[in-house]
């Protein structure tokens, strides 16, 4: 099962990760998120990471001038986008994108069938709430091009085996504080993922 960590704001944690052995890292440029990293800051992590780890930045309700501006910046290769007030026009963003579903019912679920999306739980605020979907939301469904995201851990991955899951996305339960990760945490929750 593919990983993301999320929430990266300092070359420690992005490489500690990688170490861990995660597929991509995810930067969060929104600028209310504790996690919020500048364009900037996130292009000098990128700048020093190894090959083969895809970087991806978080957006909430953005234009698509911006995301494009912002991916170019930070050197982003995916944008991954909350467009909960339909701001985006996805037709014209210069990046290849994910659209992030607030899961509020299995309808949610139901009408994204088949989409490669990031489905996390519905709550008022957004990223790293710690909330977690409703698995039974996902009986009877083709989950393989699904990621999830929302209250994961270590602990209760194991719960997600019956689904194949396409990914998962992983912020809070492997932090220290928010914006700083724990390694052992992150070893810990990528091993786990990667037995599923």
């Amino acid at each position: 099962m593919r990983t993301k960590i999320c929430g990266i704001t300092n070359i420690n944690d992005a490489l500690d990760a990688i170490a861990a052995g995660v597929d991509a890292l995810g930067f969060v440029f929104y600028e209310k998120s504790a996690r919020y990293i500048k364009p900037l800051e996130a292009k000098k992590i990128v700048d020093a990471l190894p090959p083969f780890v895809q970087t991806v930045g978080l957006f909430v309700n953005e234009d698509f001038k911006t995301i494009n501006n912002i991916c170019f910046e930070s050197k982003m290769q995916l944008a991954q986008i909350i467009d909960d007030n339909n701001y985006t026009d996805f037709s014209k963003l210069a990046y290849k994108y994910i659209k992030v579903v607030r899961a509020k019912s299995k309808e949610d679920i139901i009408n994204n069938e088949n989409s490669y999306v990031l489905i996390d739980a519905f709550v008022e605020s957004f990223g790293g709430s710690g909330k977690r979907v409703a698995l039974e939301w996902f009986e009877n469904v083709d989950c393989s091009t699904f990621i999830l995201a929302g209250g994961l851990s270590e602990e209760n991955l194991k719960e997600l085996k019956p689904y194949n899951f396409y990914g998962v996305d992983v912020s809070s339960a492997v932090e220290i504080k928010k914006g700083k990760k724990d390694r052992q945490k992150m070893f810990n929750f990528v091993k786990v993922a990667n037995e599923l």
